[in-house]
């Protein structure tokens, strides 16, 4: 193993003798010559290499790219190393990574035209202490992604901060044993998203102001169905931004005001979390068919009921007072008048009828809830939202198997 130590020069003394406007150009003239290093190391890494970054602001008009197993890319510390896409040129990520055994620690990715960090294929990945941002503000032109790992293997995300992503701050899709802990989403039109991913724990984040906090969801034409998630300990509180997301993409459809949102996706569990103040439902659950995809859906095996959902001993208060969308508004006020409010849990009503047996759907596809006193509005969206009403919870008052925690493979 080889460590990387970039950028050596000493800026402090070369500052010293010159002039105002000569430090600046120094400044940037080393910083360029440090970006070119960065991605020549990068292009040469071998497998045990671990790439230092120093403190300091470098910025980059195109992707940095790895493809090499086994390597550390360590920056100084979040709020220390940031890499600036700024005036990217060329490339859509910020860095893409298609390679395994691969840990990134301690730096901000700011302004990516696309995603900022991007990790495809690959097995035992660690990310610590990554901030991702659009500095400009939460902006449909933002990049879709900020932390991005797909189909990969054994996924470790923690300590991290993800901002105003158009799509997903911390998005784990198509893959396999994944930890997501301790940290913070904000602005983004998803906060956290689990999408047809097996073995997920989420636990200990913090996800406000986004449009949705915490999304589970499975989306048709994909290799692999998502299931078996735990969301745990969390605190989703305020997730009011309106949605900017682009027309036409899955997280487009979520309403401002979603505290946690499962879509299509089974054995999901939700325990100990704060929800509170999300003004259109702290928690919702949705089929495919409310979602409006079933018209994208080319598979024809897909399920795309949500089904074995469990939501037990959380704090949940406040929220559902100002619904988003004329819909849900219009239903809000003729089932609770002008002043009240939806339900904690809001519902589409979709269920399968081929999983039923003596006219009701078998224990182990059941949405169980024991969560003191709360209720579910079931949107009767089956029937054209002709008799939405809160249900009998004595329907939902039933226990599932837990979940076993996640751990890593090998």
């Amino acid at each position: 193993m080889k460590k990387i130590v970039l950028g050596t020069f000493n800026l402090a003394a070369l500052m010293a003798c010159q002039g105002a406007a000569e430090k600046e150009a120094a400044s940037t003239d080393s910083h360029a010559d440090y970006a070119a290093t960065l991605q020549e190391q990068l292009l040469d890494a071998q497998s045990g290499d671990v790439i230092e970054i120093p403190a300091g602001r470098f910025t980059f008009d195109r992707s940095l790219s790895l493809t090499v197993d086994g390597v550390t890319i360590r920056g100084a510390g979040m709020d220390e190393t940031v890499l600036s896409f700024k005036g990217q040129i060329a490339g859509a990520e910020g860095l893409l990574v298609t390679a395994s055994d691969f840990t990134l620690e301690g730096l901000t990715i700011q302004d990516t035209k696309g995603d900022a960090l991007k990790v495809n294929e690959g097995k035992n990945i660690t990310i610590r202490g990554i901030k991702t941002e659009w500095t400009g503000g939460h902006k449909t032109s933002n990049g879709a992604y900020g932390i991005y790992p797909v189909q990969c293997e054994n996924v470790l995300i923690e300590d991290s901060v993800a901002i105003a992503a158009s799509d997903a701050g911390i998005y784990v899709g198509q893959s396999e044993n994944i930890i997501v802990r301790r940290n913070r989403a904000e602005y983004n039109v998803a906060g956290i998203e689990i999408e047809n991913s097996v073995h997920a724990d989420v636990y200990d984040n913090v996800a406000i102001h986004n449009t949705g906090g915490i999304l589970v969801f499975n989306m048709p034409n994909l290799p692999r169905p998502g299931h078996s998630t735990r969301v745990y300990d969390n605190t989703i509180v305020e997730n009011n931004t309106k949605n900017f997301g682009h027309a036409g993409t899955p997280v487009a459809s979520v309403p401002a005001g979603s505290g946690i949102v499962i879509n299509s996706n089974d054995k999901v569990e939700i325990f100990g979390n704060n929800i509170r103040d999300n003004k259109t439902a702290n928690i919702i659950i949705s089929s495919i068919h409310m979602a409006g995809f079933e018209g994208l859906s080319t598979q024809d095996d897909f399920d795309g009921y949500p089904e074995g959902i469990y939501i037990y001993d959380n704090t949940l208060e406040g929220g559902g007072n100002s619904p988003d969308g004329l819909d849900l508004k219009a239903l809000k006020v003729a089932k609770f008048g002008l002043s009240g409010s939806l339900p904690d849990i809001l519902w589409d009503g979709f269920q399968d009828s081929e999983k039923f047996v003596d006219g009701k759907i078998v224990d182990e596809h059941r949405i169980c809830v024991d969560n003191g006193d709360i209720q579910i509005l079931n949107a009767d969206a089956p029937n054209g939202f002709g008799n939405p009403d809160v249900v009998d919870m004595s329907a939902h008052s039933c226990e599932l198997e837990k979940l076993k925690p996640v751990k890593f493979s090998g």
